[in-house]
């Protein structure tokens, strides 16, 4: 069974107000084990970040102004999926990303479901610990996959520690080795993959102005008066199920 482990980063939470995707990170299981062919791109967006993404991500336009866009990579992408179960947490995020991206190529890419199936870990762990917060964060602190590496949010490291969450949530296995961490004393029928910073792409680092600072924190203030509370604010549940 060939799986793949999804996830994106975007400018913004919504494609429906022209956001788009800036980076995919895709891991592929083979019968359950990381096969190494993984899928890994940084892409130029043609449009601004929202306030807070880049903070988020660690990622600015200026990185990615030599990345392709979507356009040219759609292809190469579609062909790495097609006929691949696709794990994704919080799917629904993810998936109205890449539908709206293929959209704006033509309706004759279709949609990612019309190549994958999909299963969605944060429906899984809903079923599985209802009533708790199951982010990607709180899902390792629970499973106790290691994921003290995750200083920002990456689509590639994301779906290695995701992969991790996903064995032990559909088997209670430990975990097979996207993390830093290596098992003492691996069992027979587990693969051990040491996590290698170095295969990762190389990754800007933000430093806020203090001018930019000041307006991110007056926009958060606007909208705390207007909705009672701002995103960023972190305190719901699906708040943090949103940015996972």
């Amino acid at each position: 069974m060939r799986q793949i482990i999804l996830d994106t980063e975007t400018t913004g939470l919504e494609w429906k107000k022209g956001n788009r995707v800036v980076e995919i990170g895709c891991v592929e299981l083979l019968e359950r084990r990381p096969s190494g062919n993984n899928f890994h791109r940084y892409l130029k967006p043609d449009c601004d970040f929202e306030a807070g993404a880049q903070e988020v991500t660690g990622l600015t336009l200026e990185f990615l102004a030599d990345k392709p866009g979507f356009a040219e990579i759609a292809e190469e992408f579609l062909a790495y999926i097609d006929g691949a179960e696709l794990i994704i947490h919080n799917a629904a995020f993810d998936l109205g990303f890449l539908d709206y991206e293929l959209s704006l190529l033509g309706p004759q890419y279709g949609r990612i479901t019309d190549r994958a199936t999909v299963v969605d870990t944060l429906a899984m762990a809903r079923e599985q610990f209802p009533g708790q917060r199951n982010s990607l964060d709180a899902l390792c602190k629970r499973l106790g996959v290691d994921n003290s590496h995750r200083q920002l949010h990456g689509a590639l490291l994301d779906a290695q520690i995701l992969g991790d969450v996903y064995i032990a949530l559909t088997s209670g296995q430990e975990e097979i080795g996207f993390g830093l961490a290596e098992s003492s004393s691996p069992s027979a029928d587990a693969a051990t993959v040491e996590f290698n910073p170095a295969l990762l792409l190389p990754r800007p680092r933000v430093v806020v102005t203090a001018s930019e600072l000041e307006a991110h924190n007056a926009r958060l203030e606007r909208l705390r008066k207007k909705a009672g509370r701002a995103l960023w604010d972190g305190e719901p549940e699906a708040v943090a199920e949103a940015q996972a």
